[in-house]
């Protein structure tokens, strides 16, 4: 390959790294080697052979931006994303499951005691049987 040619290739992979490092990465593709070599239209053999130097400075800059937490590929980071929703779903369901277990013991709790207090307000309401009053001693003045 000659010079030109090759400072080309590596200008158009400078491009393409700075394109995914940047997020703007194309449907169908990820923040990845393949991809750096799709863009630039540079060969992975040739890649690999010809430009170690830019690789490492690919997958070095892409540890980095693992390391601060940010993510270059849009997708990647809103998998992330929903993957950290669906733990913090999956924790509120089994709190929200616990709180129905307890409403549902208070609910039959309350029931039963209902029930109870009406069956002693009938009890309270039922005629007297076989109950004798004292009698009452007539005063005369």
């Amino acid at each position: 390959m000659s010079s030109d040619r090759q400072a080309q290739a590596e200008r158009r992979l400078r491009e393409a790294m700075a394109q995914l490092l940047g997020g703007d990465v194309p449907e169908g593709m990820k923040c990845d080697v393949t991809s750096l070599c799709t863009l630039s239209g540079v060969p992975r053999s040739t890649f690999y052979r010809t430009f170690p130097h830019v690789r490492a400075d690919f997958e070095e800059q892409l540890e980095r931006h693992h390391a601060s937490g940010s993510q270059p590929d849009p997708r990647v980071a809103q998998v992330e994303r929903l993957k950290q929703e669906v733990v913090g779903l999956r924790r509120r369901l089994s709190q929200k499951k616990s709180e129905v277990i307890e409403l549902q013991a208070f609910r039959a709790n309350a029931l039963s005691q209902i029930a109870a207090q009406h069956e002693e307000i009938l009890a309270l309401r039922r005629p007297p049987t076989d109950v004798a009053l004292p009698r009452l001693r007539a005063i005369h003045s």
